[in-house]
């Protein structure tokens, strides 16, 4: 009796995570869909990754912009996305005397992506980014990190705080409240399932128009910006996904005593009415133990995708930042 009930439990419990998965279909699949107007000579994803130099680090390879001379700048994008966030703000920081270096973390954009689960672990994706930035001889730099660039920049700055200069916030994950991803599933089948929706072609754009709907206060990205967000989707760039979806999600670290350690110049720059990383609900947790002057505390008129939203004014008040740092 004891174990039909057992069994009982288990396809309820089954069914509903089915019914919960369909209705998320049938959400995406209702989403308007469409490009906003072209831009005349606008960067295809070719011409990007052209631009990219590669390093083999223990795990595969890893794709990455290295661009211009002086101090240096690294700026970490989150999931699912890839360096190709940054890519209307690299040269207008290179041009103003920086060397700018943005990684395709492994299992994003045109970096390999390689069969395993713990190696996109946080501190894994810590490891390789200091592997790549020995490996380019950089000793110290400013990090700018959106999204879960912010674990990787945690993990870091538990094994090697000493080569951060200065911290740069962009809607980033913190504290849990306010951690409001998209989706969130337990590791097996259902998540697995959501991250062939991304890479199978059929509802690869569905995906990304649902994602850059509620992460855009007005989505008007081009075809050319959504094709740099889906060729690595579509070439099965889900590994690094699926960890995060399934692990990072349900039980997301506690840094908070790494964070209050911080000892470094920092700015904080926001897209206030993000969904995801809802800001108000860890704001006065967060300016404490970060210890951010009011002056570096920036709300912008955006959501989460700052990037491209607002490329203009956070390489302003990234270049004003670090003049006066």
């Amino acid at each position: 009796m004891f174990t039909e009930i057992i069994k009982l439990k288990f396809i309820i419990k089954t069914m509903n995570r089915i019914y919960i998965f369909l209705i998320f279909i049938l959400g995406i699949t209702s989403c308007k869909s469409g490009y906003g107007p072209k831009i005349p000579h606008e960067m295809t994803y070719k011409q990007f990754t052209d631009k990219q130099h590669f390093y083999e680090s223990e795990d595969g390879k890893i794709a990455y912009i290295d661009k211009g001379n002086g101090p240096v700048i690294v700026l970490l994008h989150g999931v699912p996305t890839s360096s190709w966030l940054y890519r209307k703000m690299i040269d207008s920081i290179a041009n103003a005397g920086y060397r700018v270096i943005a990684p395709d973390m492994l299992g994003f954009g045109n970096s390999d992506s390689p069969a395993g689960y713990d190696l996109y672990h946080p501190n894994e994706h810590a490891k390789r980014l200091l592997a790549l930035m020995d490996h380019l001889k950089v000793t110290h730099w400013t990090q700018v990190f959106h999204d879960a660039g912010g674990l990787w920049t945690w993990e870091l700055m538990q094994v090697a705080p000493e080569r951060i200069d200065n911290l740069i916030v962009l809607n980033t994950i913190i504290y849990p409240p306010g951690f409001q991803p998209p989706i969130r599933f337990k590791r097996g089948f259902f998540a697995k399932l959501a991250m062939s929706l991304y890479s199978n072609g059929i509802t690869t754009n569905k995906m990304l128009t649902a994602l850059f709907n509620d992460g855009l206060m007005e989505n008007n990205l081009t075809k050319v910006s959504y094709e740099g967000y889906k060729k690595p989707l579509l070439r099965g760039q889900t590994n690094a996904m699926y960890n995060f979806f399934s692990s990072t999600c349900n039980n997301l670290p506690d840094y908070s005593e790494t964070i209050k350690k911080i000892e470094k110049p920092t700015m904080l720059i926001w897209g206030k009415y993000d969904k995801f990383l809802v800001i108000e609900e860890m704001r006065d947790q967060v300016i404490k133990d970060l210890k951010i002057d009011a002056k570096n505390i920036h709300m912008l008129e955006a959501k989460h995708f700052i990037q491209e939203e607002k490329p203009e004014v956070i390489n302003e008040l990234i270049l004003n930042f670090l003049k006066a740092s």
